[in-house]
């Protein structure tokens, strides 16, 4: 959790995407404590109510889960389902928009395919 908050999205947001982005990378594991909301709020310097809102997002996403007394923890399964939640964004955010413009310009998903090729070698 050594990322920093920006202006460019809501801290809450930007408190879950860290999280998120450190179970991705195996920082945080599954079945593992993450930090609690006082701690994101000392460590970030905002107020635990905005930690709090970011923790719930994962925990309503089935990401983490409480157990009563000892805190926030990272579920069975919550790496792939951020994967594909991320996935689904990612096709929904770029590919679909590259498409479409592809399209409006007279550019076959064919020729999309073969610039992607080029340009990863």
């Amino acid at each position: 959790m050594n990322e920093f908050l920006t202006q460019e999205k809501s801290i809450y947001l930007q408190i879950s995407e860290m999280i998120e982005n450190d179970i991705l990378r195996d920082i945080i594991l599954e079945e593992e404590k993450v930090p609690s909301t006082n701690e994101l709020a000392r460590l970030y310097t905002i107020n635990p109510a905005t930690a709090a809102k970011g923790i719930n997002i994962l925990v309503d996403n089935g990401i983490l889960y409480k157990k009563r007394g000892i805190g926030m923890f990272v579920a069975s399964g919550a790496k792939e389902k951020i994967r594909k939640c991320r996935r689904e964004e990612f096709y929904d955010k770029y590919i679909k928009k590259l498409l479409a413009e592809a399209e409006s310009i007279g550019i076959s998903r064919e020729e999309v395919i073969c610039m992607i090729r080029e340009n990863s070698k």
